[in-house]
């Protein structure tokens, strides 16, 4: 099979087709012949060397998330036959022609998404459920805090938290993505570049503040975020692309009683991933079509993998940017 290979640490050109042998699904596993393969910022860190795969994964193939063809089932595969079409979470090797997946972590492809667009889901809904709504506790009616409001993240959030009956803020660093952030169901979209959102967020809720934030930047949004949080608000952190130590007012957590937590999930157990996968198909399937849509901004043929980094790195997009396998592109 054909698959992109990260050669050495480095740059996107790092990034090389390469022939590689196709893998055998083991017990409780599916072999998924390939449609197309999501982008994410993990593969970028994976590349620069940040962030090694972990020891069930391949060590030099990216790739997070897939959509594709069920091609071959290990044993004990119950809950999935030949032929299938589905969208799957792995723990890497999914810029591949063929990549398996544990089967608690694939789902059906949605009511009236193409298998392409299937591929930009698993990754950011998986990683949304798990951190507002697991680890976050939302509840219908709070009001979430979405920082990287445009990113595939961000306008994945933003569709969740309005399909089930959240007030959503978020910050973004354009005004055509504020725009875009306010179709997808955003209640207030602040420029980042332009305006506080402390302040802002300070006077759209009447100095009361937001239930959840979702912050993925780190570093000096810190103080502000602990600030813009209610009583028993809970700040919950998926990176720190601004820096990794924030200053904490440790006196005004006591008095609000705040919870400040995080989380990664490609280190988590299958059990654990497949816990999210019932709760999407359950929970949040059923409003595609309706109150959620897969945000696709570009689709490049897989050997055209360094562009794709390039794209992400210079954070131009609105959505996802995702590799298809063949060259219709």
């Amino acid at each position: 099979m054909k698959a992109i290979v990260i050669t050495q640490p480095g740059n996107p050109e790092v990034l090389q087709l390469r022939e590689k042998e196709i893998p055998k699904p083991k017990a409780m596993e599916v072999l998924i012949k390939v449609k197309a393969a999501g982008v994410n910022r993990p593969d970028i860190a994976q590349r620069k060397g940040y962030y090694p795969a972990p020891a069930d994964a391949p060590a030099d193939i990216p790739g997070l998330e897939v959509s594709g063809t069920i091609e071959a089932l290990g044993a004990d595969v119950k809950n999935w036959e030949l032929g299938d079409e589905v969208c799957a979470l792995v723990s890497g090797g999914g810029y591949a022609e063929f990549v398996t997946a544990p089967s608690l972590q694939c789902l059906p492809v949605p009511d009236g998404v193409s298998l392409i667009e299937a591929a930009s889901l698993p990754e950011t809904f998986f990683t949304v459920w798990n951190n507002i709504f697991d680890i976050g506790r939302f509840q219908e009616g709070d009001t979430v805090l979405i920082h990287g409001g445009s990113s595939g993240i961000g306008v994945t959030a933003i569709q969740m938290v309005h399909a089930l009956g959240g007030k959503v803020i978020v910050t973004a660093g354009s005004a055509d993505k504020c725009q875009y952030c306010m179709k997808l169901g955003a209640d207030l979209a602040i420029n980042y570049k332009e305006k506080d959102f402390e302040e802002e967020v300070k006077a759209y809720t009447k100095e009361l503040g937001v239930d959840i934030i979702l912050d993925m930047v780190g570093g000096a949004y810190t103080a502000k975020n602990i600030n813009i949080l209610k009583p028993f608000g809970r700040l919950v952190m998926i990176n720190a692309m601004q820096g990794k130590i924030g200053e904490v007012d440790l006196f005004r957590i006591m008095q609000k009683r705040l919870t400040l937590t995080g989380s990664t999930l490609r280190p988590q157990s299958i059990k654990y991933k497949g816990e999210i996968a019932k709760n999407l198909q359950i929970h949040i399937w059923p409003f595609f079509n309706d109150k959620i849509k897969p945000v696709v901004y570009k689709t490049f043929p897989l050997f055209r993998a360094a562009d794709a980094h390039t794209l992400m790195e210079s954070s131009e997009h609105i959505g996802k940017i995702l590799l298809q396998t063949s060259e219709e592109v």
